[in-house]
């Protein structure tokens, strides 16, 4: 399935729902019930895998929506938790909600898909009565679906894809890639590693795969010992926001940009830079910014019960069992944008028609018209 429900039917049913913050009444904020605040202000939380520029634009979104709809006059504040990069980390924060009575929601960013220590802490949260959904990056949906409500966030597969048909376009002959990413494992790491390799097709082939857990002075050493490994490169494509930066200023340095076409996935702040200046050749961008205002939306009403606006956003949910009918009906994707710079040879007609394409000059606009630096 491709981007179905992220284009415009869910935000124009957002507005019907939602109505307009501080009209007061039944329909104003995101509840559906008027509640009034609360002697002991209530948590929305979300906790991310790490510390990056990208949850820059997800912060900007969630306060967008406290402000938009209320949230302060409903008893509720969002708060953004910024992990370690480690599983173990995300498991103890997690146990942390376990025992604080002012914890109303919870958004993951899953590290580790397959944690059952995080699997088992999330259950129990739902057991409190806490509202877990997953943003950004899910769980193993075959093992540990019933640990949250749904996922909101990027579909990374598709979003990989994107990367691999920019390559395609640009090398048609294909030749030896090397991927760059922050920790191996994570969902969305093998998504955009699998989609892109989907992209791309049989005449490319994957020469290495590195991953850094985090730390951009490896990332940048990895860029170092894959170029010097592997001397037939033809792509480089970094996975998570950072790699793109490490990418170009090791390329840069050894003064080779001309030998490489580089694909990246988001829009940290130094990666837009080094794409304006044609240091990158393609960038797929997804959407943190609409993550944390849709993900604050879906947190409120499910803690407030509104059930229209959460089918607003997974048509497939029934209001009477809570359930969703579709075996998918659980997951909204956030939308795709392909980035390339002035001059670039890239046109929409290279890639899935789902995305939205933006030259740098237009999505620089974009970020601007949002007070964003990043995406």
């Amino acid at each position: 399935m491709h981007h179905k429900f992220w284009q415009a039917i869910p935000w124009l049913l957002a507005v019907v729902v939602l109505g307009v913050s501080g009209c007061g009444g039944s329909d104003s904020g995101v509840g559906g019930d008027g509640k009034s605040a609360s002697k002991k202000t209530k948590r929305v939380i979300l906790l991310t895998n790490g510390d990056d520029p990208f949850w820059d634009a997800m912060r900007v979104g969630m306060e967008k929506a406290q402000e938009e709809f209320g949230l302060a006059d409903r008893g509720l504040t969002v708060v953004m938790d910024k992990n370690d990069a480690t599983p173990t980390g995300q498991v103890d924060k997690l146990r942390q909600y376990l025992g604080q009575t002012d914890v109303a929601a919870v958004g993951i960013s899953v590290i580790d898909p397959n944690n059952e220590a995080m699997a088992s802490a999330m259950r129990q949260l739902q057991k409190q009565g806490v509202v877990v959904v997953t943003i950004d990056s899910d769980v193993n949906r075959d093992k540990f679906k019933d640990t949250r409500f749904a996922y909101l966030g990027t579909e990374n597969t598709f979003g990989g894809r994107q990367m691999g048909l920019a390559a395609k376009a640009l090398q048609p002959d294909g030749g030896k890639y090397a991927a760059f990413y922050g920790i191996e494992g994570v969902a969305n790491v093998l998504e955009r590693v699998s989609g892109f390799a989907d992209g791309a097709g049989d005449k490319f082939s994957k020469a290495v795969g590195l991953g850094d857990k985090m730390d951009h002075n490896v990332a940048r050493d990895n860029v170092r010992n894959a170029l010097e490994n592997h001397q037939d490169l033809k792509t480089l494509v970094g996975i998570w926001a950072y790699n793109a930066d490490a990418i170009v200023s090791v390329v840069n340095e050894k003064k080779i940009r001309d030998q490489f076409k580089v694909v990246v996935f988001d829009a940290a702040p130094r990666a837009i830079q080094h794409l304006g200046k044609g240091d990158i050749d393609a960038m797929v961008v997804q959407n943190p910014y609409e993550m944390g205002y849709l993900g604050t939306q879906l947190m409120v009403a499910l803690y407030e019960k509104n059930d229209s606006y959460v089918q607003s956003l997974y048509p497939t949910f029934d209001r009477e069992t809570r359930k969703f009918t579709a075996a998918d009906g659980d997951i909204y994707y956030t939308n795709i944008r392909v980035v390339v710079p002035t001059g670039s040879p890239l046109t929409k007609s290279d890639f899935d028609p789902a995305i939205t394409f933006y030259t740098i000059e237009e999505f620089n606009q974009w970020l601007s018209e949002r007070g964003l630096e990043g995406s």
